[in-house]
C-alpha cells in the first residue's frame, strides 16, 4: 500500500530548555524555545506481513523557524531543515467493511541538516552559529483507510513524535547558548490510498 498525503508538522515545544552562559535572567525557566508549523507533502509505504499486521515507513522533509519566546520573545535563532522518517508497526482492524482502522507504534530518527543562525540582531544580540543533534524517538499513531473500491481508498492519520535534540548556539560570536529543543510533534495528515 502506498499513500500520497499533505501532512501538517505541528511542535509542541513547551518544556524546551534554554543555558545562556553567565546570563541566568536570559536562561530558562525566564526563557525556551518556539518552532514554526509546517505543512509538507509526504510519502508513505505500508507493507502487510499479514491481513492484520503491517509496516509503515513515512518519508519527507520540512523546514521550521526557531525563535525564542519568555525573555528572548523577539529574537530570531535560525532556521533548519529536518528529515524524519519513522517506522511503524501497524494493526489494522478489518471488521468494519470499507471502514479500515489502525493504531501504530514505532521508532523516528530525525536527521538536522542546512542549519543556519538568524545572525539578526535584536537589543545588540545575534544569533551566529546553531547546531543541533541527531535524534532517535518514539512513535505513536492511529488512522483509517475508507476504501473507495479494491484499490483506492482516503486515508487520515495522527501521529505523535517524542524528539528532544540537544542543541549549541552562540550569540554574538562569543556566548554559549545551549539546551534540548522539546519539539514533540503532532503529524496530522490526510490523502489518497492505493492498494496494490
Amino acid at each position: 500500500m502506498i499513500r500520497l498525503r499533505v501532512l501538517g508538522v505541528l511542535p509542541d515545544t513547551e518544556g524546551s530548555s534554554v543555558s545562556v552562559a553567565g546570563v541566568p535572567s536570559l536562561s530558562s525557566p525566564s526563557s525556551g524555545l518556539s518552532i514554526s508549523d509546517q505543512v509538507i507533502p509526504e510519502l508513505d509505504i505500508t507493507y502487510f506481513f499479514t491481513r492484520n499486521v503491517a509496516a509503515e515507513l513515512i518519508l519527507g522533509v520540512t523546514s521550521h523557524h526557531i525563535s525564542g519566546n519568555g525573555a528572548l520573545t523577539g529574537l530570531d535563532i535560525g532556521k533548519a531543515w529536518l528529515l524524519p522518517p519513522t517506522l511503524t508497526l501497524q494493526y489494522h482492524f478489518t471488521d468494519f467493511g470499507a471502514l479500515k482502522p489502525y493504531i501504530g507504534a514505532g521508532i523516528n530518527y530525525t536527521a538536522f541538516f542546512n542549519q543556519s543562525a538568524a545572525n539578526t540582531s535584536l537589543a545588540g544580540l545575534a544569533v551566529t552559529d546553531l547546531r543541533i543533534s541527531n535524534q532517535f524517538g518514539a512513535a505513536v499513531q492511529f488512522g483509517f483507510d475508507y476504501m473507495l473500491d479494491r484499490h483506492w481508498g482516503l486515508n487520515f492519520d495522527v501521529k505523535k513524535l517524542w524528539l528532544r535534540p540537544e542543541y549549541s548556539a552562540t550569540v554574538n560570536n562569543a556566548i554559549a547558548v545551549t539546551g534540548r529543543a522539546n519539539i514533540d510533534p503532532w503529524l496530522v495528515s490526510g490523502g489518497v490510498t492505493y492498494k496494490f
